[in-house]
């Protein structure tokens, strides 16, 4: 079949909850994808940053493998030989001493917010139901209805109330205006150390630690969310690394497979995720032996093939280079390692027009909130890669 079919059986068949571009992809490896009709193109959005480690990466697809043939499910109502594994895995890497696996990025979110009520309740002393959490303005942290109850995009919500009560926004960035919405009933602050779908948005320098100095003066846990920034997108292991700050709980994703399978969860100390007994909260697939496995393989290969020194030396180069052209659409270029948002002005027509110029010339990305392109391509990609990249980026960047 030709894209065209793929394309109309799709339509037909699918529910139009996305509006993707019209590209029909077959096949990848490292940063490269391939449609099927043959055509190449750089992946500059990896899967929104679950990819970090390049498509079909042969360690990770071989631990697949070899975890595949032996057993894929068990539930928690039994132990397996691979939790435990990665358990210590993540130890090792984050400085974290406890783990809680779920699967998708959402649940994850849910989990966080589950443990800081609990932890309000019986650590903290709030009064039952009374528990707040502060969250930010221009969030993306998942598709509940929980989660987008306190979303600030109103697309995110319409139609889809009644939502969760207690939860407070204020602005991204802003820490008087934090430290003004704290009471007695707070027990957390969520936050993206870079927003990701909300522009590649970097707070401003200073903000999370003094965020991280209000929650700890007030007794009120401070939660990052690293689905997207985190595992090396930023050019650290974790984004909130560029400050000196160690959050209470980190929110993590999407790279933790390399893209091979849903793997997500929450690190945490004991004092927060012990609140959980056993029923209180759980997942018939988290922490199963095959996505384990492949966690495992995946965090390997970051840490051993340098993938996070790359994405910070490759990100500073891209993000200079981009700086250097002439567009007058380009309002500003911001970002951190391989996570950049490139901002156009309104006058742009917005930045899918953009993305689907960049598309025809082999190089695949996607707009969000309709005046962002966002480059984040896979963090095995090369300098001679992105100087390929750069030189249709600025052809379509300079177009009327």
């Amino acid at each position: 079949m030709l894209a065209k079919d793929y394309i109309a059986m799709e339509e037909e068949f699918g529910a139009h909850n996305y509006h993707p571009l019209d590209v029909v992809i077959e096949k990848g490896d490292g940063v490269w994808v391939y449609d099927v009709e043959g055509k190449k193109y750089l992946d500059c959005l990896a899967a929104y940053s679950a990819v970090n480690q390049g498509h079909c990466h042969p360690r990770i697809i071989g631990a697949m493998k070899k975890q595949a043939d032996q057993i894929t499910l068990t539930s928690r109502a039994f132990r397996n030989s691979q939790l435990p594994l990665l358990y210590k895995q993540l130890n090792e890497m984050t400085g974290y001493p406890k783990f809680l696996p779920m699967n998708s990025g959402a649940e994850a979110v849910e989990t966080a917010i589950k443990a800081a009520r609990k932890w309000g309740y019986k650590v903290k002393g709030v009064e039952e139901d009374k528990a707040e959490i502060i969250v930010c303005t221009n969030n993306f942290a998942g598709r509940t209805v929980t989660i987008v109850g306190f979303s600030t995009e109103a697309q995110y919500k319409d139609g889809f109330g009644p939502f969760s009560p207690g939860f407070k926004v204020v602005e991204y960035g802003n820490a008087k205006e934090l430290e003004e919405a704290i009471t007695p009933n707070t027990v957390a602050f969520i936050v993206e150390p870079i927003q990701g779908e909300g522009g590649v948005v970097v707070p401003p320098a200073g903000y999370l630690k003094s965020a991280e100095e209000t929650c700890k003066k007030n007794n009120v846990l401070f939660i990052t969310d690293e689905i997207q920034s985190g595992l090396g997108r930023s050019g650290k292991l974790f984004a909130f690394e560029y400050e000196d700050v160690k959050p209470d709980a980190v929110i993590i994703g999407k790279a933790l497979s390399g893209g091979a399978y849903p793997v997500s969860g929450v690190l945490a100390s004991e004092e927060v995720l012990g609140v959980f007994n056993p029923g209180d909260h759980g997942s018939t697939f988290g922490g199963n032996p095959l996505g384990a496995s492949i966690a495992i393989e995946a965090l390997k290969v970051l840490d051993e093939e340098k993938l996070i020194e790359n994405s910070y030396e490759l990100g500073n180069y891209f993000r200079e280079q981009l700086s250097a052209i002439p567009s007058k659409h380009v309002k500003e270029i911001r970002g951190k390692g391989l996570f950049i948002g490139v901002e156009l002005h309104n006058e742009a027509k917005g930045a899918r027009r953009f993305c689907e110029a960049l598309a025809n010339r082999g190089i695949l990305c996607k707009e969000t909130h309709d005046n962002v392109i966002r480059f984040a391509p896979p963090l095995v990609i090369k300098k001679e890669e992105i100087d390929w990249a750069l030189g249709h980026i600025k052809e379509v960047l300079l177009m009327d």
